[in-house]
């Protein structure tokens, strides 16, 4: 396994191995991870991480696309981090304005914080969950 190691502003040491695991000093961290694609704003995909494509989306200027997750890996407890990017889509500024997990689901809301133009095609949504 090829390891891509570099060190950080901050003095640490952290890079990417030959499979995409984060690597750090004194090991690494490789989630289970998965896909899923979305179908009417509702996606299941039960890993601990993972990028879930949407069904093509018109979401207008300052509009929001709510995505609902069914994980059971997920807890209410847990902290869960999310970004948005486009897939085909080639309009719009994708933010992600809220996630809420619950038991067995999170909700993950993306607002297009465009001024004038709507997304025009899919988008994927990367998240992983830390267990506290």
């Amino acid at each position: 396994m090829t390891k891509t190691i570099r060190t950080s502003i901050h003095g640490r040491r952290l890079g990417l191995s030959g499979d995409g695991s984060l690597v750090i000093r004194d090991g690494s961290i490789s989630p289970d991870t998965g896909t899923a694609t979305a179908v009417a704003g509702a996606a299941t995909l039960n890993k601990v991480a993972g990028k879930i494509t949407s069904e093509a989306l018109t979401t207008a200027a300052g509009a929001t696309y709510v995505l609902t997750v069914t994980n059971s890996e997920v807890e209410a407890t847990d902290l869960v981090f999310a970004s948005a990017d486009y897939g085909t889509s080639t309009a719009g500024t994708l933010a992600v304005a809220d996630i809420r997990p619950d038991n067995g689901e999170i909700v993950i809301v993306v607002q297009n914080i465009h001024a004038a133009n709507a997304v025009n095609g899919t988008i994927v949504i990367s998240f992983f969950v830390v267990k506290v």
